[in-house]
């Protein structure tokens, strides 16, 4: 089915390299599921840009001049407040991966992504999913496992994670890697309806509002198994 303009995804690309980002926009542009409707070099440009243009979805690199992706996000977030933004970036440091999800960003994806993996994280995005690149959301599923381990090891010690069951918990390592009920359901070999139980159990027992903030508290988890026991 062809795609018209008004129903493309509309894209703004932040990032002050000039040639990755007219070579990201030329490759984005050869798809007819999106429309590339502006581009900015810096945080600045990028607010202004979004305010204007109110895209769907913002590439945005972490490391611009002036204020980073990460320290724009909340600029972005007033500007677009519809828009999904998916940092798009060469850092792989987990702190910058936990830094950018409390922040907002919608997605957490390398430089080293394929196109049509690229493709399709932002057709996933604008369904509502949170997006990582594999590297990342391996990196919180061994922080989620480190996590449970150690909790399990020292049950004197308070933490949320103890109130999930063992099933709620294999749920949330999946709700990490950015799998959608369907694909949790099959991975699992449960009714979608029974994870879609499990989800308003486990948003509820942590306080949580939504995925992203479940990933971002999987995130988290590296710092506490970082902790030292006391």
């Amino acid at each position: 089915m062809t795609q018209t303009a008004s129903t493309a995804v509309r894209l703004m690309v932040v990032d002050d390299h000039t040639l990755f980002r007219r070579g990201l926009i030329a490759l984005l542009a050869a798809d007819p599921s999106f429309l590339v409707v502006g581009e900015a070099s810096d945080a600045g440009e990028a607010v202004r840009r979004a305010a204007a243009l109110q895209p769907d979805v913002i590439l945005l690199d972490n490391h611009l001049p002036g204020a980073t992706g990460i320290q724009s996000l909340p600029g972005l977030k007033d500007a677009a407040p519809a828009a999904r933004i998916i940092l798009l970036t060469v850092s792989e440091d987990e702190a910058d991966l936990q830094a950018a999800l409390r922040g907002g960003a919608h997605g957490y994806l390398l430089k080293t992504i394929e196109g049509d993996l690229l493709a399709q994280a932002i057709h996933r995005s604008m369904a509502g999913e949170p997006v990582m690149s594999a590297e990342m959301t391996g990196k919180l599923v061994s922080a989620f496992q480190s996590s449970a381990g150690a909790a399990a090891a020292a049950p004197v010690r308070a933490d949320p994670l103890a109130q999930l069951s063992a099933r709620e918990q294999e749920v949330l390592e999946q709700i990490a890697l950015g799998a959608s009920n369907k694909e949790i359901a099959r991975t699992l070999d449960i009714a979608e309806t029974t994870v879609k139980i499990h989800v308003q159990h486990i948003l509820r027992k942590l306080d949580l509002t939504s995925r992203v903030q479940a990933a971002v508290y999987a995130a988290g988890l590296v710092r506490r198994a970082a902790e030292p026991r006391t």
